[in-house]
């Protein structure tokens, strides 16, 4: 097939490099979202899928919105069979889906309906779920509904951080895309959603991300988890703030009020409304990633600290 693929972050790339290698398909072009400022001279830099399509020398649109312009007609104006999203980070406007003579298929990193939105791995982390997966649907105009080709669930970790679970999906699921592919080469229709148990995921906002310390142990590292790397739990202490990217319930009783935190050369840890939780990477403002016990040696925490 003639496919168009659309993505942004590097959890795209490998369904992008599965595609174009694979001989039953030909990457015609690539739509992705501008270059953006990273870094603390804030340059601009291309998406990590316009760096692999532009190594691959697959033609690259850049845009933050093809509901019209440019952008919409060179997509309009291109002769694909399908459309592959995956985390593409735009709207696709309705006269644009049928475009293609096959439509748009999206990879989500959930199992749907369950999660509908930005955020399912981190959601599904905060809330506790045992196992996540993915689903390659047909995208429609309402968000994440469209009808199901193919899916799969796959356990998850303990100490699986919401990048951790990404990196691994991205390239689990990819075959997910293919299969996808070939159903729909075969006539194959898909199957529509559930109207029960569906959940959305919104994206996080830095508010989202705050440690309550009143939330029980559990809660706390299902926050932190979900969070990390981006947009990262935090938590502010004598009016500054600083990140907590990774954390452990501690196992052991330990007699802290929450918020209240203590230090010893190996562990620094923070009182929850039910048990503590142990600061395993912090991240003060502006300075690299460091284990907690180390922050807290350099902050000289005093006896009874606690959180603001």
């Amino acid at each position: 097939m003639r496919i168009l693929f659309a993505g942004t972050p590097a959890t795209a790339c490998p369904t992008l490099a599965a595609l174009d290698d694979d001989p039953r398909h030909e990457v015609v072009a690539v739509l992705t979202r501008p270059d953006a400022a990273q870094g603390r001279h804030r340059t601009p830099r291309p998406s990590p899928v316009a760096v692999e399509a532009g190594n691959r020398k697959i033609p690259v649109i850049r845009a933050a919105s093809v509901r019209s312009g440019q952008a919409h007609d060179l997509i309009a104006a291109l002769d694909v069979d399908i459309a592959v999203v995956v985390a593409y980070g735009g709207l696709i406007p309705a006269d644009l889906l049928e475009a293609p003579r096959h439509g748009w298929i999206n990879l989500h990193f959930s199992v749907l309906p369950r999660w509908r939105g930005a955020a399912p791995v981190q959601r599904a982390i905060m809330a506790g779920d045992r196992s996540l997966g993915a689903t390659v649907f047909q995208l429609v105009e309402e968000l994440d509904a469209g009808p199901v080709y193919t899916s799969a669930s796959y356990p998850l970790r303990t100490d699986d951080t919401a990048g951790s679970v990404l990196k691994r999906l991205s390239h689990d699921a990819t075959v997910l895309v293919t299969d996808a592919l070939t159903e729909i080469g075969n006539g194959e229709q898909p199957e529509p959603q559930p109207d029960e148990g569906i959940t959305t995921a919104p994206k996080l906002t830095t508010d989202d991300a705050r440690i309550d310390p009143s939330w029980h142990a559990v809660d706390i590292d299902r926050l932190v988890r979900g969070t990390s790397p981006a947009p990262g739990a935090w938590a502010e202490l004598d009016g500054e703030r600083f990140k907590v990217l990774l954390t452990r319930v501690w196992a052991q009783p330990v007699d802290l009020a929450p918020g209240e935190l203590r230090a010893d050369k190996k562990h620094l840890l923070m009182g929850a409304g039910g048990g503590a939780v142990e600061l395993l990477t912090v991240q003060p403002f502006g300075r690299r990633a460091m284990p907690g016990a180390d922050w807290a040696r350099g902050a000289n925490l005093a006896p009874g600290t606690r959180l603001d």
